[in-house]
């Protein structure tokens, strides 16, 4: 005979339960099911495998049970109206951004094609998981993602999901863990900072710069960063590479798998543009030290498919006096496990 086998137990069984388990192994299949059953019920077991016969838990007895999901609260704290995926324990609110007028390759793009702001809730052991996608226009971007970070959601992505779309829209993607209430509160700032800036209203950065016109000084930049670079046709670049591993061999800097920085302009004014390469646990302070140093981050993506470890890229672009975005770039630096 078979062992008996226990998986997803929520507590101990007792040891005359045990021994009320013990003498199944003289049932038939039929009565052994029956039994597995209210077995399962009386001792608070997701799930009891017993003799390869599964016994499913009672729907009072089931996860939801204990942790449902508070729907109006969600929909109160998010200022948005959702829908529970009962099959999934899912509960999603969605904002259209039906104020957009959207064209990609001269096609009226609606909410229903993909212009639709939303965040998903569900339940995992005794916290809330939240995911989900902004829609947003170029001039939104970094004050969302601002307003995201601040109130403790991470950014996971930054990328486009159309060619040829006017006005240029972008999609970053939210993600977090804990308490229900704070994730909603969080979520509802986010919705509220998108309609907030809608309109055109929120930053653009601009700068008349040439790199034909550099007269920065490298060393200053240098000083900063701690790392030398090379000014060549008036743009600095600093190039930092790091190691990874791919199709069984070794990858490096050289392979594009590195941070770079480029410098023009002055010592007044100048434009940084660059990439980071990041560990995927380390996306999250990387973003907040280029957003607190006013630096806009224009890209969240992968490179590569089957690295070792997985790299995450972030590309960035900042206007200001170079010491400056120097620095912010060397705060981003040092929040990296290297």
């Amino acid at each position: 005979m078979p062992a008996i086998v226990l998986a997803r137990i929520s507590h101990q069984l007792s040891a005359a339960t045990a021994e009320t388990l013990a003498e199944s192994r003289a049932l038939k299949p039929r009565r052994l099911r029956r039994f597995a059953t209210k077995l399962g019920e009386k001792c608070g077991l997701g799930l009891l495998l017993v003799l390869g016969v599964t016994a499913p838990l009672s729907a009072k007895h089931s996860p939801a049970a204990f942790s449902a999901l508070d729907t109006a609260r969600i929909e109160r704290l998010t200022g948005a109206k959702g829908a529970l995926v009962e099959k999934e324990g899912v509960f999603k609110v969605s904002v259209p951004r039906s104020d957009l007028s959207i064209t990609a390759a001269g096609v009226h793009i609606t909410p229903p094609m993909g212009l639709t702001s939303w965040a998903a809730f569900q339940r995992v052991g005794n916290h809330t998981m939240v995911m989900g996608d902004q829609v947003l226009l170029e001039d939104q971007v970094n004050p969302v993602m601002s307003v995201a970070l601040d109130n403790g959601l991470e950014v996971t992505a930054l990328h486009n999901h159309f060619f040829w779309d006017t006005p240029k829209v972008m999609f970053m993607q939210i993600a977090g863990m804990g308490d229900e209430a704070r994730l909603a509160a969080a979520v509802g700032k986010v919705f509220a900072k998108i309609q907030e800036t809608s309109g055109g209203k929120g930053k653009v950065p601009t700068a008349d710069l040439d790199p034909s016109k550099t007269t920065l000084d490298p060393k200053k930049i240098e000083a900063v960063l701690g790392v030398p670079g090379v000014l060549k046709d008036g743009v600095y670049k600093v190039v930092i590479g790091r190691p990874a591993r791919m199709h069984g061999g070794a990858i490096g800097g050289a392979m594009g798998v590195n941070t770079w920085a480029a410098f023009v302009g002055s010592d007044d004014k100048a434009v940084v543009d660059g990439d980071f390469a990041m560990l995927e646990s380390e996306l999250q302070g990387v973003l907040k030290a280029l957003r607190r140093a006013g630096i806009d981050v224009v890209a969240i993506h992968q490179h590569m498919t089957g690295e070792e470890p997985r790299i995450l890229f972030l590309h960035f672009w900042g206007i200001g006096p170079p010491a400056s975005l120097a620095t912010g770039l060397r705060t981003a630096l040092d929040t990296q496990k290297r």
